[in-house]
């Protein structure tokens, strides 16, 4: 019998097959040869080598409508100008990796669907505003923590659909989803009523503008790739207590939760592990990319103690890290805000086997900690980019350098995305590494 690959067996694999990109027509064998210089660059720091030089990722975000004199609206109503912009922001600048528009949507696809997550420009925020915004509300409430335990899909599709998108409230009326066992039918039955039937038409016009939406930008990432850039976006995850507080309980519900009812918080975080797992890895697998993305919002030293975060927050998003990990992923890890309390404990992973990309956590007291454990990433403040002078940020990064990037295992890039700024601020990033990181 064979014996099943180990997970550093698997990792290489993912490895290989990334450097490889075997469906990507390079432009010139130059640019063939500046992506393969470029990811096994990520490839040693991941694996706290010492590349070449140390990686550098421009903290753009939403920056290139900015810098190409476009608003945010404007983008989210016209996909050729936002394209426009994300191809000049790749000519002008030099990074490891290429700045992708995938995180602008289609405004008109969201109003489509109606959706009460998010506001953007023109819907919820002034036209002028250059970042979506999050809308934090108890989609879930105090007293379904047991229908949450009980069947999650049928919870997810009558319960948090309808209050999360609301062209989809119909489904709130739908009967429970396993009453359908044994009589398909009880599936079809509701589009019997006029407003299920707009329902569904949402669905699909949605589904119609988002495949219109998102054709230029993948021809871009395609693009981008081919000249040489590679990305580190291979799928997206999360740790299991922030999906509860971000996005079902809220922060008001999910402080509450942990005084007045810990033990239905665990028994849900629980419930969710398995499943955080396997969307980070169909990710990667779907991708080819080895890296699954986790934006870390719940965790930081100012929202909850050490001795709450060691309860409520580290085992079940350790597990995830983990059986992320078994499978040859790389969790690049976003830890938003501080993690200067939570160093000693997030050191609790396999060597080499992870990327913690820190806000505004002390760099070089990460590096003291973390530094023969893991790769780091980060952390040129976002305040510094956009009020800042060349001189100033390129000093910071040097510093950074000259500490984080010691032996090797060191990412720089800000510790926030930016939407404006002087974009000399950005290239003295690139200037930063050429002069003081390489090996």
């Amino acid at each position: 019998m064979d014996e099943k690959p180990t997970s550093e067996q698997k990792r290489e694999k993912r490895f290989e097959q990334w450097l490889a990109a075997k469906d990507v027509e390079f432009k010139s064998p130059r640019a063939k040869k500046a992506y393969q210089e470029r990811v096994t660059r990520f490839i040693k720091v991941f694996k706290l080598e010492k590349p070449d030089r140390v990686p550098v990722i421009l903290p753009a975000g939403s920056y290139p409508l900015y810098y190409a004199g476009i608003t945010l609206k404007q983008a989210m109503h016209d996909n050729k100008r936002l394209i426009q912009a994300y191809r000049k922001f790749l000519h002008d600048f030099e990074s490891d990796t290429f700045t992708s528009p995938g995180m602008v949507p289609s405004a008109k696809a969201s109003e489509i669907i109606d959706n009460l997550n998010i506001r953007w420009p023109g819907h919820g925020l002034p036209d002028d505003a250059s970042m979506q915004q999050f809308v934090e509300r108890e989609y879930m409430k105090e007293d379904e923590y047991d229908l949450f335990l009980d069947d999650l899909t049928d919870y997810c599709l009558r319960y948090y659909l309808p209050r999360s998108l609301g062209a989809l409230s119909p489904f709130a009326h739908f009967p429970p989803t396993p009453h359908i066992l044994g009589m398909a039918g009880k599936f079809l039955m509701p589009a019997v009523m006029p407003e299920v039937r707009s329902a569904y038409q949402a669905i699909i016009d949605y589904g119609l503008e988002t495949a219109k939406w998102m054709e230029p930008i993948m021809r871009f990432s395609n693009e981008a790739t081919a000249a040489g850039y590679p990305t580190l976006f291979g799928g997206q995850s999360h740790a299991p207590f922030d999906i509860l507080a971000d996005t079902l309980r809220g922060t008001k519900g999910i402080m509450t939760d942990m005084y007045r009812q810990p033990a239905k918080l665990l028994a849900a975080m629980e419930k969710v592990t398995p499943m955080n797992i396997a969307c980070g890895l169909d990710g990667a697998n779907m991708s080819g990319k080895p890296i699954v993305f986790f934006a870390l919002h719940k965790g930081d030293d100012t929202f909850m103690s050490t001795r709450q975060y060691e309860k409520f927050y580290w085992p079940t998003f350790q597990r995830v890290i983990l059986g992320l990990v078994e499978e040859g992923v790389v969790p690049l890890l976003f830890a938003e805000g501080h993690y200067d309390n939570r160093l000693e404990i997030i050191k609790d992973l396999p060597r080499g086997k992870v990327v913690w990309h820190f806000d505004r956590t002390d760099m070089f007291k990460a590096k003291k900690i973390l530094g023969d454990n893991a790769c780091i990433a980060g952390n040129v403040p976002a305040s510094l980019l956009i009020t800042g002078t060349p001189w100033d940020v390129k000093d910071y990064c040097r510093k950074l350098i000259e500490v984080c990037g010691e032996g090797g295992g060191f990412i720089l890039t800000g510790g926030a995305s930016i939407d404006k700024g002087n974009p000399d601020n950005l290239r003295a990033m690139t200037e930063a590494v050429m002069e003081y990181g390489v090996y």
